[in-house]
């Protein structure tokens, strides 16, 4: 029978030295009391959590059980609480990172909505082979754009993580009603669009996700693109819409590689910077079919949760593939999500650094057009 608890898995390293009530204790210290808090908490009358620490493990630390015990545990938590001070902790025998790490790492794999990190004051990096590990860790930690709440001490890390716990049911109630919630395409306007034939589909995509960029603070209609401010560049935009499967030769075809088609529109990019090329999809997308349309499969290609981002790294080329483009609201949440994910990630920088060097090109490309 599954458990009517939410699951709570504490990370962190256990004799590393923390302050707690004003006195020095171990962090071994701070997960048994942080779970005492935890497992006391009552909503309506019950109490709703249970949490597993290190503690609870009937292995010895340094074991091959007790690893695998570890990231079991991290695998059937609804919630990962990780308290960080920069040590990746023990190593199994010619492994590469420590089993902080590796947990981290576990529970990033399987769901990253569910991991919540509460800094503590970093300790001094260790000596050898630990040296490299510890830092390895910490540049680990650093690329990933999560939830982080800063402490200062033990108690300040026990607030933090009940902070943290609240943001992580509410986020995780909405994530579920929503996939609860089937879609419903045989009805509505998700019938009436699939009533329309390519042409029309297409042309009811590319203009929702036009009106959804314009929504957005500071954006500006450029024909045929528009321009969106993107940490305080204005990067353009070209939409586009596949008004069927992907796989369907003839819908695929009416956007091909759009991208080849840039330099036509460079005098746009006098004072922006791409383009970006904005792709709606009314059904699902893969990053194969994605790595298709740019030509060529060595490039920066990932599936967030709005369908398939493709940058290429040469030139500079990029493509956001919104999935399941069926109607007015799909269609905008979509595009909210690919705004969500730039910011979370940090990606958003990297963006606009792609962009800026497109533009670059594309001048240069339509130059040379214009010589020949």
């Amino acid at each position: 029978m599954p458990s009517e608890r939410v699951r709570v898995m504490i990370s962190s390293r256990c004799n590393d030295s923390v302050k707690l009530d004003g006195k020095s204790a171990t962090l071994s210290d701070l997960r048994k009391k942080l779970k005492q808090v935890i497992e006391t908490t009552v909503l309506f009358g019950a109490v709703v959590f249970e949490v597993w620490i290190n503690e609870d493990a009937p292995a010895a630390e340094g074991s091959n059980d007790a690893w695998e015990e570890c990231l079991s545990q991290i695998r059937q938590a609804d919630i990962v609480l990780v308290l960080y001070n920069g040590n990746s902790g023990w190593a199994k025998q010619g492994g590469g990172i420590g089993i902080c790490h590796a947990e981290f790492q576990t529970a990033l794999a399987s769901s990253s909505n569910r991991v919540r990190l509460i800094e503590l004051p970093l300790q001094t990096l260790r000596k050898g082979a630990f040296k490299l590990q510890d830092e390895r860790f910490r540049k680990f930690v650093t690329s990933q754009g999560l939830f982080r709440g800063a402490a200062r001490d033990g108690n300040d890390a026990i607030e933090k993580a009940k902070e943290a716990l609240r943001a992580a049911v509410v986020q995780m109630v909405r994530d579920g009603a929503r996939s609860a919630r089937r879609p419903r395409f045989d009805a509505g306007e998700a019938l009436d669009w699939s009533r329309l034939d390519f042409r029309a589909r297409q042309s009811a995509i590319e203009a929702t996700l036009r009106n959804g960029l314009l929504a957005r603070s500071g954006a500006e209609y450029t024909s045929p693109g528009v321009s969106v401010p993107i940490n305080d560049k204005e990067v353009l935009f070209l939409c586009h819409g596949i008004p069927a499967a992907i796989g369907v030769a003839a819908a695929r075809e009416l956007v091909g590689q759009p991208f080849l088609m840039d330099h036509k529109i460079s005098s746009l990019l006098e004072k922006r910077i791409g383009p970006v090329h904005l792709i709606g999809c009314h059904r699902s997308v893969t990053e194969a079919q994605a790595s298709r349309m740019l030509g060529f499969p060595d490039a920066t290609t990932v599936s967030p949760a709005f369908g398939v981002f493709v940058a290429d790294n040469i030139q500079k080329i990029q493509l956001v593939l919104i999935a399941n483009c069926r109607e007015d609201s799909m269609t905008r949440h979509g595009l909210q999500r690919v705004f969500d994910w730039l910011e979370q990630t940090g990606e958003d920088s990297r963006l606009v650094e792609r962009a800026a060097a497109r533009a670059r090109i594309v001048r240069s490309i339509a130059k040379e057009s214009q010589l020949a």
